[in-house]
């Protein structure tokens, strides 16, 4: 007799389990936090914010942020403004080019055409901004009136003086201005070639003594503006003390305790940037007056020239940048202090 074995509860077949991807899927989802675009979100939100509290801070004392500005703008103002007159100087009659000047002695034979068709050919040389010709006659009418011996010259017989080409260089440079002398004394009909290298040699050096102090000027006074701009900082540290203490005992980070004074410095230097500007351009008006009066005696049309704009946005930039550079020195030495007590 056959018997039927029902199975165990054990050994019955279990239900197949569902699939799990959907919920793993959904963890993994919510294990990846906040996108991107959420990040830089908030990253933007909290620059603004702490920019808006550093403009709110400076606008509760604004005499005080105002004279800060001032003292730094006067520093920023000076080693750019007597850079601007050294460029303004050096256009004073002319250019400094002509105080560099190559006579060509021409042979006496030379006629008047000869010596402009070579003042033509040097005119079209390398290293060559300007080349005139005074003829013989020229220069014997020239002599009698500066030396007061026109009398005397009137009974020479011939006239002794020979023609002259006056070459005036591109650039200011003692080998450049030797090797075009060499040059030109080659060329035919010229006789002597003449160049001054003491007195181009007292340029260059009273040249390169006002770009020296120009630049010992300006790295004084910068060293000032840093010191400036972290003292400032350093009492608005201060004055905020507990706060940043607070700040860090909750978990705040270096960077966002740094980044309101930061904004603050930058700030100051985009004022005393802006305040710079205007001095510079109202002290060189006004200067103008006077030297426009002065040239005029001497019948010349030479005046200063303005702020150029690209000096201006340079000048603003560089503030900015020395505002930003004082605030970080000043918040990253008293970094370490700030930690919870």
């Amino acid at each position: 007799m056959s018997t039927t074995r029902t199975p165990k509860v054990s050994e019955r077949v279990a239900p197949k389990p569902a699939d799990p991807q959907p919920a793993k899927k959904k963890r993994n989802e919510d294990d990846d936090g906040p996108d991107f675009r959420t990040l830089l979100h908030a990253w933007l939100e909290s620059h603004r914010a702490s920019m808006a509290d550093s403009l709110r801070r400076l606008g509760k004392q604004p005499i005080g942020s105002f004279f800060t500005c001032l003292v730094m703008a006067v520093a920023l103002s000076m080693p750019m403004g007597l850079s601007l007159l050294l460029k303004n100087v050096e256009q004073l009659g002319g250019s400094w080019q002509r105080a560099a000047q190559i006579s060509l002695y021409l042979k006496l034979d030379a006629g008047g055409r000869d010596g402009e068709a070579l003042r033509d050919e040097i005119k079209g040389m390398p290293g060559v901004a300007d080349a005139q010709f005074v003829s013989r006659e020229q220069a014997l009418e020239e002599f009698q009136q500066q030396s007061g011996l026109g009398e005397a010259l009137r009974e020479l017989p011939d006239n002794p003086l020979p023609g002259v080409v006056v070459v005036t260089p591109t650039e200011v440079d003692k080998p450049a201005l030797e090797a075009l002398r060499q040059r030109l004394s080659e060329l035919p009909r010229v006789e002597v070639a003449q160049l001054d290298l003491v007195w181009v040699e007292r340029l260059a050096a009273i040249l390169k003594l006002g770009d020296r102090f120009v630049f010992g000027l300006a790295v004084m006074l910068i060293s000032a503006l840093l010191l400036v701009i972290g003292n400032t900082i350093r009492l608005h540290i201060e004055n905020r003390r507990v706060e940043i203490e607070v700040i860090k005992l909750v978990g705040g980070t270096d960077a966002y305790v740094r980044r309101p004074f930061l904004y603050m410095g930058a700030l100051y230097g985009l004022g005393a940037g802006l305040l710079a500007w205007g001095i510079l351009a109202f002290g060189l008006n006004w200067l103008n007056e006077a030297v426009v009066g002065l040239s005029g005696l001497y019948g010349s049309d030479f005046a200063l020239g303005g702020v150029p704009a690209s000096d201006g946005l340079s000048l603003l930039i560089g503030a900015v940048l020395l505002g930003y550079i004082g605030a970080w020195i000043a918040v990253a030495r008293h970094l370490n202090e700030l930690a919870p007590r």
